[in-house]
Order: C-alpha cells, then structure tokens, then sequence
C-alpha cells in the first residue's frame, strides 16, 4: 500500500484522462480546474513519468497514461462492486442482524427462506457472535441473545419459553429409554449456559450418573449438536434448536426449564431504518404465527 499514490491523485487522472479535460474533471470531483492539475503534476512526478501531452487547446494522453488508464479503471470499478457486496449500495444497505451460529442454523435456516419470499427487496446480512461480550448497539441493525432479556437501552421480544433436554442421533436414541442408561455414553457440554449437564443430570438422573460417563466440552452448541448427530455422545440443548432436525431425536421427555432464552433485541432509541422495521415486525410476527 506504501507504493500507492494517494487516492485524490488517482481520482484526479481517472476523471482527467477518461474525459480529457481538467475543467471537466474538477467539475465531476467538485473541485478546482487548478486542483485537478496539481494532483495530476504530483502523480507525475510521484511515478517520474508524463501521463498528459498537454496542447494549448487539448490535451492528451501519453503511451503510459494510455496503458495505466484501464488498470486504474478496472481497479475503481472493482472496488466500487466490492463495497456494495459487503455494504449494500447507497440508500440499500443490508439490514444487519446479528445472532450466535446455532440459532442461525437451527431457527433462522427454517424462517429466512419465508422472509425473502415475502420481502425480495430487502438485502439480509448474517454475522455471527458467541460471546455476550460479541454483542452491543454497534455494527447491527437487530440481534437475538441469549439472557434475561433485561439489556438496559434495548427492547426485547422473548422467542418463546424453553427448556433444555437430551438429544442424539436416532440410532444412538434407541439405546436410551431413562436417564441411566446414559451411563458409558459421552455427555456433550456446550459452555456459557446457566443451565447444563450438572443441573440436568441433579435433577432427572440417579446419584453419581455423571461419574459413569464421559464428557467432551466446546465453546458452543453448534459443535455439541453436529457430534451429537454423528453419535459421537448426547447433547443437552435447548428445545426449539432441535425442532425441525432428522438427524437428532429426544430419547428422554425430560426437558429442564431455564430462566435463560433467547431473545430478539434491538436499541430502544433512535429511529430504525424502513428495511429493519420490515425484519424485526416480520420476526414478530412469525413468532405469533409460528412461521416455518
């Protein structure tokens, strides 16, 4: 990047050379005819060559102007394809929304398709968090935690009371019919919950269970759910994230309600944009309708 020359300069050449004016470029730059010619006197002396054969009526481009000019101009328009990849072009950025990886596999993948469906117009961008320290007002329009739902600023709409309970894969489920045939499987923990293995196996399981079996922890249950249906344990998760899976079952309807759930969150100040309002009233909505 050090090589470069500053981007006024190159902005300046582009205009000049593609129109073949300095007056006519500073006009689209919003500059000085004068402004123009010193960023061009500047780039020339920056790559100790000419780009211009200035006429006293006209001017023109040198062979290195001549060559560098699609370059330059393919460089521009790249980058120009590039921003509105990521941010959505002007008046059309992307609604942003904001969640951990399983509630976007195992709940949004089951709702998404119905909102693009129901809104084409509205451009949706993903990104991912896994730590409570990973969310905040910035950088997204909407989000949906993972707590109490009592964020101080935002508003909160409960996805629905949960519970977690025991899943596996099917053939793995057909081995367990109560809680101590866990014995000898390997128990999944996925960390950051108040509610998990321990006080699952406290209340359901008989003394000493957890002892008697193996245990694998990841940092989340994404991980835990994609071992669990590969049979390679049991995994504690939250009810709805199972909802819609073939490859996992409940073997034991025994489910630990938790004051924990998640939670659809956005600032409670400041006026939302058209397109967000769009996702979060259809968000809602879908929660009422039961929307898959």
């Amino acid at each position: 990047m050090s090589r470069l020359p500053p981007l006024p300069w190159l902005q300046a050449f582009e205009t000049a050379a593609r129109t073949l004016s300095f007056t006519a470029a500073g006009q689209e730059l919003g500059v000085t005819q004068a402004a123009i010619s010193q960023r061009v006197r500047l780039l020339e002396d920056r790559l100790g060559q000419k780009l211009f054969v200035r006429h006293p009526r006209s001017l023109g481009l040198t062979p290195a102007g001549q060559a560098w000019l699609p370059c330059l101009q393919d460089a521009f328009t790249r980058l120009a394809e590039g921003t509105d990849e990521v941010f959505g072009s002007a008046g059309e950025a992307p609604v942003t929304l904001r969640t951990t990886p399983v509630i976007q596999q195992n709940w949004l993948a089951l709702r998404l398709p119905a909102f693009q469906r129901a809104c084409p117009d509205i451009t949706l961008r993903l990104i991912s968090a896994l730590w409570p320290d990973d969310f905040g007002p910035e950088g997204a329009d909407l989000e949906i935690r993972y707590g109490r739902g009592d964020w101080p600023g935002m508003e909160a709409v409960s996805l629905g009371d949960d519970a977690m309970l025991p899943v596996c894969a099917p053939s793995l489920a057909a081995t367990i019919r109560a809680p101590a045939d866990l014995a000898g499987h390997t128990l999944l923990h996925a960390v950051g919950f108040a509610v998990g293995w321990p006080s699952w196996l406290e209340r359901f399981g008989p003394a000493g269970l957890e002892a008697r079996c193996a245990a694998l922890t990841c940092d989340s249950q994404v991980m835990t759910l994609a071992l669990a249906a590969r049979s390679a344990g049991v995994a504690l998760t939250h009810r709805r994230l199972a909802e819609g899976r073939d490859d996992l079952v409940a073997p034991l309807a025994l489910a630990l309600p938790t004051a924990e759930r998640f939670w659809l969150v956005r600032p409670a100040r400041g006026e939302a944009r058209p397109d967000a309002d769009r996702l979060w009233e259809w968000l809602v909505a879908s929660l009422a309708d039961k929307v898959d």
